[in-house]
């Protein structure tokens, strides 16, 4: 194993320094300058409104200005609404209102996913609010998204900060309306909707008494946690399952170079991983399994589920049982194939795979990642499954410039909402936040993983996943996040 790694190094150098005709092959080496891996891309709008009978919600639109923090006369939007009163006890009673922060995606689609927040509702009398994220689903600016995503000048107004300001102006309004402005309000989000979750309850204070911010790794940015912290994560997922499935993944990329060099190698590839076209380059290939591997790890739920794509419980152990039970004489990238099937067609139900051959473009959390949400991605070739590489702020410049027209601004969100030094600045001027993590989840790393303050609270679940908390309660929840859950009730009975 240690001769093929000094080969796959000399082959770097070579490549980079003294065959640079050779540049887009040494790219297929590396993960490309993709957007972090959230879970906005998976959202889509609900078909059937009473897809879950149980999440009964009424649609309503709030006309938003466009630019918060301007006094030019510009175009308002409708921002899209879910609301349930079912349970609401009303402003007489002060029945707390409890708000899911959108995030980047349909907002449907993360309300019947979100299941904590109605399955509690009826016990605390609270109304549920689903804003959804400007930009996302159907609250586009400008009237479509066609026109919204037309250019820099038209998505510049598709920031967190203008997010929140929506959330804020909203639940305002809303308020007085109803006569309800002694009435609380409880954050509540899940991966950035988590990140916003926290972050409006420090920069609205006024408006909303807590947060819940489940899997939100505000810190990932800058150098306040490691480059590689993501990508470790999703390897040791692997690696406690089994050492030479995880060796198996490592030794894949330099096969999947190799193959992709060959005269018909483009071609044996797309057979091999039975994809609908033949690829064009292995980056969309190496893409397609990077996102596989890094989305497996963050729904490593211990039950069935239907969150991103129909999984069996423990998923990243079953791809390990296929990629090693593979039949005698299986070669190395037909036993990736066995195992990444278990994300990408469990059911057995896809007959040819498609590929996203173009991951840039004019695309809502793509821009976000180019602008303001620039969260350092690097992978160690000592602890990472994944191809090694170093974090390039240069190259990641160079592609938002070339596929938006923008500079990204690496260190605004950390001036905007704080991550250096984050324990003395929540003890100084934070209260009631919870952040609840999975240690298995790989955005767990960049969140807070431990109490601040008696109202500064780090959950933390060794076997958790992705904001698993926020899922429906089920007969098959283990004992450690029934308990979990219940902590979290208690610390909210305490706020609201």
């Amino acid at each position: 194993m240690a001769s093929s790694t000094v080969s796959f190094i000399i082959i770097i150098i070579i490549t980079t320094v003294l065959l640079p005709s050779l540049s887009s092959q040494l790219s297929d080496l590396f993960p490309s300058n993709n957007p972090p891996p959230f879970l906005g891309k998976h959202s889509h709008p609900i078909k059937q409104p009473n897809h879950h009978q149980q999440y009964r919600y009424e649609t309503r639109y709030f006309s938003q200005p466009l630019d918060h923090f301007s006094f030019l006369d510009l175009p308002r939007f409708r921002q899209r609404y879910l609301i349930n009163t079912e349970h609401w006890v009303g402003p007489s009673r002060s029945g707390p209102i409890f708000l899911y922060c959108g995030n980047e995606g349909d907002i449907e689609w993360f309300a019947v996913n979100t299941g904590f927040v109605w399955d509690i509702a009826p016990r605390f009398g609270a109304m549920i609010l689903f804003p959804e994220h400007r930009y996302y689903g159907d609250s586009m600016p400008f009237g479509s998204k066609e026109e919204a995503y037309r250019n820099a000048t038209t998505l510049s107004y598709l920031t967190a900060e203008q997010a929140l300001a929506d959330f804020a102006v909203l639940i305002t309004d809303l308020k007085k309306n109803l006569s309800a402005e002694g009435c609380p309000v409880v954050l509540f989000g899940g991966s950035y909707g988590g990140m916003l979750a926290a972050w409006m309850r420090l920069k609205y204070p006024h408006v909303a008494v807590g947060a819940l911010a489940s899997s939100a790794p505000i810190l990932q940015f800058e150098d306040i946690v490691p480059p590689e912290t993501f990508y470790n994560i999703v390897s040791n997922s692997f690696k406690r399952e089994s050492s030479s499935c995880f060796d198996t993944i490592k030794n894949s990329w330099n096969a999947l170079r190799s193959e992709g060099q060959k005269e018909d190698g483009l071609k044996q590839l797309s057979k091999t991983f039975h994809l609908c076209r033949e690829l064009t380059s292995v980056q969309g290939l190496s893409d397609w399994l990077d996102s596989a591997y890094s989305y497996l790890a963050m729904v490593n739920y211990p039950y069935p589920s239907n969150f991103l794509m129909p999984l069996p419980g423990h998923p990243i152990r079953e791809v390990c049982k296929r990629i090693d039970g593979s039949p005698a004489g299986s070669s190395i990238l037909e036993r990736i194939f066995n195992g990444v099937s278990v994300y990408y067609n469990y059911t057995g139900e896809v007959d040819c795979f498609q590929l996203d051959d173009d991951p840039h473009g004019m695309d809502g959390w793509n821009w976000q990642a180019c602008t303001e949400m620039v969260m350092p991605m690097s992978s160690d070739q000592n602890t990472s499954m994944f191809p090694a590489y170093d974090w390039d702020y240069s190259a990641f410049r160079e592609g938002c410039q070339r596929d938006f027209q923008v500079t990204p601004r690496p260190r605004w969100i950390t001036t905007e909402f704080g991550g250096h030094d984050i324990e003395h600045v929540l003890k100084s001027f934070g209260s009631n936040i919870i952040f609840s993590n999975g240690l298995l989840d790989p955005w767990s790393g960049g969140s807070v993983l431990k109490n601040i303050s008696e109202t500064i609270i780090a959950l933390i679940t060794k076997e958790g996943a992705h904001h698993i908390d926020l899922r429906a309660s089920s007969t098959e929840d283990p004992d450690w996040l029934v308990e979990q859950r219940a902590t979290e009730i208690k610390l909210i009975q305490e706020r609201a």
